[in-house]
């Protein structure tokens, strides 16, 4: 819901939570628009009802989060124009060049800020960052993937000098900030064994769903294309993300298991979109596969309500074995049953609320999705244990508490740095 175009002063606290005049958040992202962002919207609304004046600094999207500035629930956001990488290490550097100029840019507009909050991909962040660490603003590292593992797992091109270059600038990220936000503790692990940094500045910060938004509605057979089951996949379609995997599969699935019981629908976009799509159609299997594309909650909503079984066909690699995957918790909330291969934080997330291939194996992934069809008692069961451990263990209240208290530790005997600064309702300072 688009807010005011006005910022009020009106809230009050300190990072502890204390008495004062508000402290200023600055939150950096470049790999996704926001709120779209759905971690750092989060973050955001937590910090903003904790009493932090929050700013984001994002590119736009391309369909949604299209406005140059907007201010949305309080949070203003000050987006910039960027086009996507392509054409190989050239586009990498073209879009991260423009991203880094556009947010000192628009960070100097912001103005004095208390914390500077960089989220990752990439490990460039750390640049803009520490301009206004100079000027008294702390750093707080999210890093949402291991760079490293990214690359290795997206290019395959081994341990080469793009990989040495990423190393590099995921140590000077680390060395910048003040405290580190792990999204569990396998990223947390790497934090402290490659990063160096020290125990109590790393704080594992879990994704969760939204609970408000992701809730289960009447489930509408006609989604199902006149088949018994529907099978459900959400997620961005990349070249690490396993959709080839999943598709491969379902060939498997119908050839191998004899099943044509079914219709599947493939929820998100892409770079390997149109590859996944061609994919479908050379495997035979266009009149039982259907992807959407994007498409708005209340329809994503639906196809989950309706799922029988959900998929999660990411393929063990550096990256995803050490991975938080989002459809996996967005699953849960919606009480689906899973089938994973087994990856180390897939267990760790999904427990009993999923069903696990040995790793890459996808006759064995077509066979539990055939073992699931044909057991509704075992799937209702496992949809059960994913909602219970969503709103208990892995419920967003308890990332709230751990993100509070990592801001809290950033700003221990720091001064207000924005306290009376002239610029505190995000105009454009004087020059």
């Amino acid at each position: 819901m688009l807010g005011d175009t006005s910022f009020s002063d009106t809230s009050s606290g300190d990072a502890a939570g204390g008495d004062g005049p508000a402290r200023r958040a600055l939150v950096l992202v470049e790999n996704l628009s926001v709120p779209f962002d759905r971690r750092v919207w989060q973050e955001c609304t937590t910090l903003r009802d904790a009493g932090w004046e929050v700013h984001v600094v994002c590119p736009r999207g391309t369909k949604r989060d299209t406005e140059p500035e907007a201010v949305i629930d309080g949070v203003r956001i000050h987006r910039y124009p960027l086009r996507a990488a392509t054409g190989g290490p050239a586009g990498y550097l073209r879009e991260y060049g423009s991203a880094l100029w556009h947010t000192a840019r628009l960070a100097r507009r912001v103005g004095p800020v208390d914390v500077v909050h960089i989220c990752n991909p990439p490990d460039l962040l750390f640049l803009p960052a520490l301009l206004l660490k100079r000027r008294g603003a702390r750093i707080v590292f999210d890093q949402h993937d291991l760079v490293p593992e990214l690359y290795l797992s997206r290019f395959d091109r081994g341990a080469d000098l793009l990989h040495r270059a990423v190393c590099a600038l995921e140590r000077r990220t680390y060395r910048a900030a003040d405290v580190v936000l792990s999204t569990n503790e396998s990223y947390r692990d790497v934090a402290l064994r490659r990063g160096g940094r020290r125990s109590e500045d790393v704080f594992v910060v879990r994704s969760a769903p939204d609970t408000e938004r992701f809730r289960p509605v009447p489930p509408e057979p006609e989604l199902k294309h006149g088949k018994p089951h529907l099978l459900c996949y959400l997620g961005v379609m990349g070249p690490q993300d396993g959709v080839d995997y999943a598709l491969r599969a379902l060939a498997k699935l119908r050839d191998e298991q004899g099943r044509t019981d079914w219709h599947a629908v493939f929820v998100g976009g892409g770079d390997t979109f149109d590859a996944m799509v061609e994919l479908s159609r050379r495997l035979g299997l266009s009149d039982q596969v259907q992807f959407t594309g994007r498409v708005p909650d209340a329809d994503l909503v639906r196809y989950l309500s309706t799922a029988d079984v959900c998929l999660s066909p990411d393929p063990r690699n550096p990256l995803n074995d050490v991975s938080t995957m989002n459809k996996v918790l967005e699953y849960m909330v919606m009480g689906r049953p899973i089938v994973s291969f087994d990856l180390r934080e897939a267990r760790v997330s999904a427990g009993d609320a999923a069903v696990y291939a040995p790793a890459n194996d996808e006759a064995e992934f077509a066979r539990l999705i055939a073992l699931l069809l044909d057991d509704p008692e075992e799937r209702a069961r496992m949809g059960k244990i994913g909602q219970e451990r969503i709103n208990g263990p892995l419920a967003w209240r308890n990332s709230q508490r751990s993100l509070l208290a990592a801001y809290a530790a950033a700003c221990r005997g720091q001064a207000p740095v924005s306290a009376g600064s002239p610029n505190r309702a995000g105009r454009r300072p004087r020059r």
